[in-house]
């Protein structure tokens, strides 16, 4: 509530008195800690040094050192949801993101909007004196509000921090990321020919913004939350940070699960009883498939490392590389965070904690793939292709990912990965450092936690509480716990006592020291909930999940399974969704205005984000640019949407009008014309697709034709994707490229601006008229403006 005035106030100033308390800016109090959250992304149990794993994070094993490690600290095995529970210390259902935000589904519990009722800890912080920042991946807004047109409500900004600049989806290249800065949309500053890299730059983004505050007001506490999206796909990371890893990981990934589980004995990590599940715990393609005879989900089978060949192998190794580069070079980043901290004195006060948002990441599937976005689109990879970009990986000619091993392997001692409730997907690293509040120094704490507890223990660390009301809005109770009683010592029992899980058809429950699971595949489309089949775990002393006690104990699972429901229930978790991953990104969502059967762009702004650009997904369409080219030699892009590894692009060069149709990144279909550009005022440039087929469903095949004016001057056959050109990003331009280029063919770096000529307007048809009519829109639209 705002303070009452208290002053005098009468005719005259200098008889009034006054009162600046009502007016002054919230301050905290003396000494309160800066609080640094560092959220790492698809980073498993078993990938950190300090967890037992094989890759190099000497900054990170420092925060373990300098505090506390969690052994039982758990997500809800996906990006969003988690990152919602460790803003709002509420269930990822009751944030209403119980998928990722690009899979809202119009539910309470999977709309992609975290309710106002649901503060982030930013909004609660800002209010008490505390300086708010975050920098790199948000993912927590819907798709339709991805946009410079969108409401900005829930962007960071919106939502407490008063910085950002990052991403704002799910996942996006590192080295030609889809930035925003505050508000708006903004290119990244240099190239990757100059030595760009995200995570350079959104470190170098967090200094300044802790330097803007602290060389102000040295005792302000700031709240900054880092987010690197690494190491999500695509694994991108300079070639020597992957060199460093040449030949460690040959022995394949069941060795080096077998030698990251000896590694968590010997630290404490687990019980000395656990053992390691097998390669394929939930079925293979040969032995499992739905109620109604679908097949397993081929992403979710993992191939023996020694059935693999030579090549197999050597690719499967470096991809292992590459991913450890990646990590080790975040590290390297975080390093550089605190060694500022340490500069200017407040790094003994700053709570700082260090998590995953999910289990490493299986969607990579058996082979891994140098372009993740064949998953979205529902496109298996292809072997020979991914060896012949061996020498590629982690550059900007790929968008890679490694195969499904290297998750089991990255999540030992654990089952499966992200996506499934078995710990593979739900136990995650969790390190607490805070030296002037903790006495403990590197060890290990067995106390059961999850996501939600994190928020209640930061304001059980700093003295406050959950307001009744933010912003106008009565406050839904926080759904967890703190673990502040856990800091200083280990012995005290877990307070937590029930956590539920759901994740894309997989659900979990667990209660005291027993969990219950379910063995269906996520996004495998069998459905048939009622007749799932639940195991029953005893994880206070089975932390693998090796042994079922299901037919032991069968009074124990039903009344687990009920508790589920009735979580389920509490949380607004239903209904359950174990669709396909095309299905569910190409599902109908709400868009700033209605769909329409032709879309003009004009050169300048922002790129338009694939969510709200014009979608030609399996139908017949036209392009066609209003030029204006008083001489010969005009050339540029007039039209582009997507970049290398999905989208097409209409431009001109050698005084050509030229069609390209990057098909997944594994083929550059290009259409040419064959005759000169005209000169002259309002030349429409144009290609049309004329959609005669599909093969396979969804994959559109055709003609693609390109003209000057109604004149045919070339033509050829594609096809196209049936997905998003990307996950994160794939923003549509006119009159220039975007970041990275479509095709080969643009000549040195993008944008590659149209030069020689004036781009008027592209106008984009998609109502499947002949491309005749699209030009006598385009000369009606001239005459009317």
């Amino acid at each position: 509530m705002a303070k009452p005035f208290r002053g005098v106030v009468n005719l005259d100033i200098r008889d009034s008195i006054p009162d600046w308390g009502p007016y002054e800016q919230p301050k905290a109090p003396p000494g309160s800690p800066n609080v640094l959250y560092i959220v790492l992304d698809d980073v498993g149990y078993g990938a950190l040094g300090c967890y037992g794993g094989p890759i190099e994070t000497p900054n990170i094993d420092k925060i373990a050192a300098n505090g506390l490690r969690y052994g039982q600290w758990h997500t809800t095995a996906l990006c969003s949801p988690t990152r919602s529970c460790l803003l709002t210390g509420r269930n990822h259902t009751t944030n209403g993101m119980g998928c990722i935000s690009e899979a809202a589904s119009g539910f309470p519990g999977a709309n992609g909007h975290i309710p106002p009722e649901c503060a982030t800890l930013a909004e609660i912080l800002v209010e008490h004196g505390y300086s708010t920042a975050m920098v790199g991946k948000w993912h927590l807004c819907a798709q339709d509000e991805m946009n410079a047109a969108s409401t900005k409500r829930n962007w960071p900004i919106g939502r407490g921090f008063e910085r950002f600049y990052g991403f704002l989806g799910g996942e996006t290249n590192q080295w030609y990321p889809d930035l925003v800065h505050d508000n708006h949309p903004v290119q990244a500053p240099t190239t990757p020919e100059q030595g760009y890299h995200l995570g350079v730059d959104i470190t170098d983004r967090a200094i300044e913004y802790l330097d803007d505050v602290k060389a102000i007001a040295p005792d302000r506490p700031v709240f900054l939350y880092y987010a690197p999206g690494c190491a999500h796909a695509p694994h991108h990371v300079p070639r020597e940070w992957a060199d460093r890893y040449r030949g460690k990981f040959d022995t394949g990934y069941e060795a080096m699960r077998e030698q990251i589980l000896a590694r968590q004995k010997e630290m404490g990590l687990v019980p000395q009883n656990t053992e390691l599940p097998p390669l394929n715990p939930v079925g293979t393609p040969e032995n499992r498939t739905g109620l109604d005879g679908q097949p397993f989900p081929p992403l979710d089978f993992t191939r023996p490392w020694d059935t693999l060949s030579d090549d197999e192998k050597r690719l499967f190794a470096r991809m292992a590389e590459v991913y450890a580069g990646f990590l080790s070079h975040c590290d390297d980043q975080i390093g550089r965070l605190l060694a500022y901290l340490e500069d200017i004195e407040q790094l003994d006060n700053t709570i700082i904690v260090l998590v995953s948002d999910n289990g490493a990441s299986g969607e990579g599937g058996p082979n891994g793939s140098v372009n993740e976005n064949k998953m979205f689109n529902g496109v298996p990879d292809d072997l020979a292709e991914n060896l012949m970009m061996l020498d590629e990986l982690g550059s900007t000619n790929t968008y890679n990912h490694y195969p499904n091993g290297w998750a089991m392997a990255f999540n030992a001692p654990f089952k499966m990965w992200k996506r499934y409730t078995f710990n593979g997907g739900t136990c995650d690293p969790c390190l607490i450092s805070w030296p002037a509040g903790i006495t403990a120094r590197g060890e290990t704490r067995d106390q059961y936690h999850h996501a939600i507890d994190l928020v209640p223990t930061l304001l059980d660390c700093l003295g406050l509480e959950l307001p009744d009301t933010i912003k106008g809005y009565a406050q839904h109770p926080l759904q967890g716990v703190s673990m502040r009683y856990s800091f200083d010592t280990g012995t005290i029992p877990t307070a937590k006592h029930t956590q539920f899980y759901s994740m894309l058809g997989s659900r979990g429950i667990w209660h005291d020291g027993w969990k219950a699971v379910t063995t269906h595949p996520t996004i495998s489309g069998w459905s048939h909930f009622p007749d799932d089949t639940w195991e029953l775990y005893h994880t206070d002393v089975d932390r693998a999940e090796l042994r079922d006690l299901a037919a032991e104990e069968p009074g124990r699972l039903a009344e687990l399974v009920g508790l589920w429901f009735h979580e389920a229930g509490a949380n607004q978790a239903l209904p359950l969704d174990d669709r396909q991953p095309v299905e569910i990104l190409t599902t109908p969502r709400p868009q700033p205005v209605a769909p329409r059967n032709r879309y003009v762009y004009r050169p300048g702004g922002a790129p338009v984000p694939e969510s709200v650009a014009v979608s030609v997904r399996n139908r017949s369409y036209s392009i066609g640019a209003l030029v204006d080219i008083p001489d010969p030699g005009a050339s540029g892009v007039l039209f582009a949407h997507g970049g290398r590894f999905g989208g097409h692009t209409l431009y001109v060069r050698d005084n050509r009008l030229h069609y390209v149709y990057n098909f997944l990144g594994s083929e550059q279909q290009r259409i040419d014309a064959t005759e000169d550009v005209p000169t002259g005022h309002n030349v429409i440039l144009a290609a049309s697709f004329d959609k005669d087929g599909e093969d396979p469903p969804g994959t559109a095949q055709g003609v693609l034709s390109l003209y000057y004016g109604d004149r045919k001057v070339g033509e050829g056959r594609i096809r196209t994707q049936p997905g998003p050109f990307g996950l994160g990003g794939a923003g549509l331009t006119a009159g220039r490229g975007g970041a990275e280029a479509v095709t080969d063919d643009y000549p040195g770096t993008t944008p590659w601006a149209f030069t020689g000529g004036t781009l008027n307007r592209v106008a984009v048809d998609v109502s499947g008229e002949p491309y005749v009519d699209l030009e006598r829109a385009a000369a009606a639209m001239l005459s009317r403006e």
